[in-house]
């Protein structure tokens, strides 16, 4: 599964682990994706959608 938002294509992002020392190494944050129904343009689908998304669509 790629962890790729279907509505905004939010995806994995990159940035820094800081150690104690401020030593920096690479690291991601991943896409808290989840998979659900939902509707859009009037016809219902499933799919994997952000949280943000989810809350965003609790709303319409």
């Amino acid at each position: 599964m790629s962890r790729v938002c279907n509505i905004c294509g939010k995806g994995q992002a990159s940035g820094n682990n800081v150690s104690h020392s401020n030593r920096k190494t690479r690291r991601t944050f991943k896409v808290n994706v989840q998979k659900i129904d939902y509707v859009e343009d009037g016809k219902e689908m499933n799919g994997y959608v952000c949280a943000r998304c989810i809350r965003t669509l609790k709303k319409a």
